[in-house]
């Protein structure tokens, strides 16, 4: 017997060996498999990067997977205590693998057998920190045991804490929400130190299965799941019972944060943004890299930018008539339905859609689109509202052909139509109201140091993504002219010059080009003060000739209007094409004394450390970061831009264009209550309108025009279109501040001269003005014409033949000015 029992002993014995060398082997050949651990050491994930308005507040975020990463330190212990609670409520006491916890789910899963039951896990938070930075998440007994192994070796080298940080940063919560802040952000639009109890235990309830868990979709699944982990805090004694009775009652109160442009009105100067740095640093650094970006944006100005084009946008496109409702839909029934699966322009949240439910003579009853959840299902809110005849009245006229087509709201609208209304002062009362065919783009900069402060695509961003201001190539017209004046003054002209405002005619290739003014006929001799303020052409094309034109090329080149321009004498009439930015970039070198700009929409990038990557500001100071003060001079900006006009140049070309302002094409259409100097523009059958101008303190432009260049109409100008616009922004963007004047260069005289001959003005000369003449210039002492036949023409030939001070010659080539 005692035999048998040493014999079954031994091959006990000898089995169990058996058993634990290939149980030895077995985990050697797991083991040689096994991922480094140490990675966990230099885990850097995709971080979202954020991109904020010169003011500090958030404009938009990008990222792939939406994560903002969170030292442990600065995670609350409740929201800790949560996630603990609902995931691993052993994990500051087991080495990494939870022995008792798991032999519970073992038992669970044993009598589930046959019931079709997903399996129980029992996975700590360092095994789901193994699982997810180091393995796969495939159900196989291989990985389950590498998933221990690691766990057991990640607990030895980093501590606890460090481990919760990981997890907390890596899980997935749904909505393409990675890591807790990022989660909280996305589904509470808060931080995570304002998170209530409720709010973390619903987020600490996600990540099981967020789908499982939806907010909508699943929302009674979600409540249960997320009182379950309310319970689990008040039984491991991080909330009191009371509190947590009191979360439970609470509503999930999701409001899921939408991605792409945060801050109102800047979504065109975003998308800007996010193209510049995928140029600069790649696709990969934008979703991934964290990265912090303080822009040049102020959000006032452009509030204000986007309500001066979309007011002169619609007020042109209303001039011009109805184009119809939207679509048609079937009203039978639940009007709500349909009308709520329609997309309104997210962008203008003033302007609401709306289906018509009757109409009669005095007006039409609408349905106004209900509100959506965040699964996207209508809600049940049914409003009703009314247009009367009056606010659609602009509607009754038709835009194709531009002819009046109705006489009362029936001609206009019928049942089921859908529109676009706004919301009017009085209680249920609707203006009519349509997205405007015309488009144009709108910029605003310091000239001082080429920050864009404002900038402005386009209508709606909702109705097109493509940015005018920046992408849009268009002939700027006569607003380039100022800088083929320029290109005179830098070579010995005065703005006192005269140059004969005649007929002109150039033969070339078996073709004869004629230009002509704006309106036809000419002026005569004239300076070059009223050719700019008039804006005459004849003059312009003759003082480029006489120039020539690769001189005016070169100029074009250096403000950076264009990269190379064709030296032809059309360019001088700004028939190439160019961009808004631009533009105004050139004017604000006019702006600042002939300092060169580098336009720019970001002041600085910062990587996911802190670490400055880009700055803007190229200035520098030596003397700044002085440890104290040893009654040194107080530090001064090393002004290192470089002088591409001469300042006198610069303050003589502002002086001429604040004649456009005071009696030129734009008289009477910018009224600021300060000194400004612009110019217009029109291009070749009134295509684009055009304005630049500029205060020592901002620059803004802008030109209005269709897409696919159409005629504008009759009275289609840059001083009746855009200078309006130009205007209304000027006056907002400018309110509260005070006025600063120009300021003209030490050395410069300023003389008295006839306006109409440029000469030296005789005392008590009605028709006197101040002339700015660079040192070793002045009037001319004798009348002289520049591109007429004789080079004298006496005073009294020139005043007789002259207009009026009064008279507005304006001028075009073949409609430019």
């Amino acid at each position: 017997m005692i035999r048998l029992i040493g014999y079954f002993f031994g091959a006990g014995a000898f089995l169990v060996l058996i058993a634990a060398a290939a149980a030895a082997l077995y985990l050697g050949n797991l083991n040689k498999d096994l991922p480094d651990y140490e990675v966990l050491a230099s885990y850097a994930p995709p971080v979202t990067t954020r991109v904020h308005a010169g003011n500090g507040e958030l404009m938009a975020e990008y990222a792939r997977e939406r994560r903002l990463y969170l030292p442990i330190q600065a995670i609350p212990d409740r929201v800790k205590a949560a996630f603990i609670s609902a995931e691993d409520k052993n994990f500051y006491q087991h080495p990494g693998v939870d022995l008792m916890g798991l032999g519970r789910a073992i038992l669970v899963n044993v009598q589930n057998m046959g019931s079709g039951r997903r399996p129980v896990g029992a996975s700590t938070i360092t095994q789901q920190v193994a699982k997810n930075f180091l393995l796969s998440a495939d159900q196989t007994i291989d990985r389950k045991i590498k998933e221990a192994i690691l766990s057991f070796r990640i607990e030895q080298a980093y501590s606890k804490d460090r481990i919760l940080e990981l997890y907390l940063n890596e899980i997935f919560f749904g909505l393409n929400s990675y890591g807790i802040a990022g989660a909280a952000l996305t589904y509470f639009d808060k931080s995570v130190t304002e998170l209530t109890i409720a709010e973390t235990a619903y987020l600490a309830a996600l990540p099981k299965g967020p789908s499982n868990y939806h907010p909508f979709r699943h929302e009674a699944a979600a409540l249960e799941r997320r009182n379950w982990v309310i319970d689990r805090m008040v039984e491991n004694g991080y909330v009191t019972r009371a509190d947590g009775d009191e979360a439970k009652t609470q509503p999930l109160g999701v409001s899921v944060r939408r991605g792409g442009s945060h801050l109102f009105a800047s979504d065109y100067f975003a998308e800007e943004v996010r193209r510049q740095i995928i140029q600069r640093y790649g696709d990969n650094a934008l979703y991934e890299g964290g990265l912090s970006v303080r822009t040049s944006l102020d959000p006032k100005i452009q509030v204000e930018a986007r309500k001066a084009l979309q007011d002169g946008l619609v007020n042109y496109d209303e001039r011009r008539g109805f184009h119809g409702p939207l679509k048609s839909i079937e009203i039978g029934g639940d009007w709500g339905v349909a009308l709520g699966k329609l997309d309104a322009l997210s962008d203008v949240p003033e302007w609401k859609l709306a289906v018509v439910l009757a109409v009669d003579e005095k007006g039409a009853e609408i349905g106004i689109q209900p509100s959506k959840d965040g699964a996207g299902k209508v809600g049940p809110d049914r409003v009703t509202g009314h247009i009367s005849a009056k606010n659609m009245q602009w509607a009754y006229r038709s835009s194709e052909g531009n002819r009046r087509t109705a006489r009362s709201p029936e001609g206009v609208v019928g049942p089921g139509d859908v529109v676009y209304v706004e919301a009017l002062e009085t209680d249920g009362e609707y203006r009519l109201r349509q997205p405007p065919k015309v488009q144009g783009g709108l910029v605003a900069m310091d000239p001082q140091t080429g920050r864009v402060l404002a900038m402005v695509g386009g209508f709606s961003y909702g109705q097109s993504e493509f940015n005018r201001a920046t992408q849009a190539m268009r002939q700027p017209g006569s607003s380039f002219k100022p800088f083929v004046y320029a290109a005179a003054l830098d070579t010995g002209y005065t703005p006192a010059s005269v140059i004969l405002d005649a007929p002109f005619e150039l033969a070339q290739n078996g073709q004869v080009w004629r230009p002509e003014n704006y309106g036809g006929g000419s002026a005569g001799p004239s300076t070059l003060r009223l050719g700019i303020e008039k804006s005459r052409n004849l003059m312009t094309v003759r003082l480029a000739n006489d120039l020539g034109m690769p001189i005016v090329a070169e100029y074009a080149e250096r403000f950076g209007i264009y990269d190379k321009m064709l030296p032809v004498l059309a360019m001088s009439l700004g028939s190439g094409e160019t961009t808004v930015m631009r533009m105004v970039s050139a004017y604000s070198v006019l702006a600042n004394g002939g300092k060169q700009i580098k336009p720019s929409l970001i002041d600085r990038i910062q990587d996911r450390y802190g670490k400055t990557i880009f700055r803007h500001e190229e200035r520098t100071c030596e003397t700044c970061n002085a440890p104290d003060w040893q009654e040194q001079d107080e530090p001064t900006l090393t002004d290192n831009r470089e002088q591409v006009l001469d300042p006198m140049t610069a303050y003589q070309i502002t002086s001429m264009m604040e004649g456009v302002i005071q009696r030129g094409t734009a008289a009477g259409k910018v009224t600021l209550d300060r000194p400004v100097a612009g110019k217009t523009g029109t291009t070749n059958d009134e295509k684009d309108a055009w304005f630049v101008g500029y205060t020592p303190d901002l620059v803004a432009g802008l030109y209005l025009g269709f897409d696919n260049p159409a005629p504008l109409g009759r009275g289609g100008t840059g001083g009746s279109l855009a200078a309006p616009v130009f205007n209304e922004f000027m006056q907002a963007a400018l309110a509260g501040t005070r006025p600063t004047k120009f300021i003209p260069p030490e050395g410069m005289s300023l003389v008295p001269v006839n306006r109409k001959t440029g000469m030296a003005a005789a005392e008590g000369d009605p028709d006197t003005i101040i002339e700015a003449f660079k040192p070793g210039t002045g009037p001319a002492a004798t009348f002289s014409v520049i591109g007429g036949a004789d080079a004298y023409v006496p005073p009294e030939e020139i005043l007789r033949t002259s207009p009026q001070a009064n008279q507005a010659v304006t001028s075009g080539s073949n409609g430019l000015f």
